[in-house]
């Protein structure tokens, strides 16, 4: 991919917002953060990008709802939603329709270093960065 990807990353837990903003950057993508609920879509809003990578179920159901409208609003932006538990996977498959097959991917938290570089790959088969160790663990 011959421009950066640009990431706008939501996460309300301070050091998981951290740990994954130093991952996203530390691989070159550009990232703006939401580190506070309710703020992200404003965000998205004002400075559309190409992948939000969002912590759900947000207290105010942030996520869901951008979930539930990027596909009107923004149809170019993809989507990885961090989770906890298998019923939230479950409704976040329900919701990610034909519209974002190709578009969302959902990982259960805890999400690893691999996995979620992984998963950026398969939204982004042209993004192909240096130096990155694909079997790497952790986070």
């Amino acid at each position: 991919m011959s421009r950066t990807i640009q990431v706008l990353l939501i996460d309300s837990d301070r050091l998981r917002h951290a740990l994954l903003r130093s991952i996203l950057e530390g691989v070159g993508l550009e990232v703006l953060g939401a580190p506070v609920e309710g703020l992200g879509w404003r965000v998205l809003r004002a400075a559309p990008c190409d992948l939000v990578i969002t912590d759900l179920p947000l207290t105010d159901a942030e996520g869901l709802e951008i979930l539930r409208e990027l596909p009107s609003a923004y149809p170019e932006t993809h989507i990885i939603a961090l989770m906890d538990g298998i019923d939230a996977h479950l409704e976040a498959r329900e919701l990610a329709d034909e519209r974002l097959r190709d578009r969302v991917r959902v990982l259960l938290k805890p999400v690893f270093r691999g996995q979620l570089l992984t998963s950026i790959r398969a939204l982004f088969p042209d993004w192909h960065p240096d130096e990155v160790d694909w079997n790497e663990d952790g986070l």
